[in-house]
């Protein structure tokens, strides 16, 4: 999280330990594939899946760098530049639009919540960044909503107990290619 001294400006952004967590696991899950794929001789050239692979992983890139703002006038989501407005768009909602905060249950049982503006349109609010507990308190002061039941979608220990899945499952990886390469020698 990062503030700007000349206003009252907050930027939030994801974790890294989320970033390099999900990064990691994306990794883990597709390095072995064009190595398999040329052992098995599948359909598929290798080359072209290796592409379409960088391609996902440049996606899941851009959406991890996600950023909310936060000013006098409102709450912002938004992406960098280079990432394009079909893929990810942002939004911006004034704090005197929002008239609620309503939480949702999630399909896996986790709670997320949303904002609802005067027009009855939901944002969601982001929860996987650093200083959700600060964001909160921003939101509770600009708003008047009482955010007391707020929590973040998932800690960070469930992030580290992943991240350590992730780490075993590149071992794996590393025998599998070591194996994918011995065949196809």
């Amino acid at each position: 999280m990062s503030q700007n001294q000349d206003s009252e400006t907050f930027v939030f952004r994801i974790s890294p330990l989320i970033k390099i967590t999900l990064l990691s696991l994306y990794v883990a899950l597709t390095v072995p594939l064009p190595f398999l794929s040329q052992a098995t001789n599948a359909p598929l050239p290798p080359m072209i899946l290796g592409v379409g692979l960088g391609l996902g992983a440049v996606a899941l890139y851009a959406a991890l760098t996600e950023r909310v703002m936060i000013d006098d006038g409102g709450i912002q989501v938004s992406y960098p530049v280079w990432v394009p407005d079909l893929f990810r768009k942002g939004w911006y909602l004034p704090w005197a639009e929002i008239k609620a905060l309503k939480p949702r249950t999630t399909g896996q049982g986790g709670l997320v919540y949303y904002f609802v503006s005067n027009s009855e349109k939901g944002y969601l609010l982001p929860m996987r960044i650093v200083g959700f507990a600060k964001l909160v308190r921003i939101v509770e002061a600009k708003t008047g909503i009482d955010t007391t039941d707020v929590r973040p979608l998932s800690q960070p220990w469930m992030y580290l107990i992943l991240f350590g899945c992730t780490i075993l499952l590149l071992l794996v990886d590393a025998w599998t290619i070591s194996n994918a390469i011995a065949i196809s020698s």
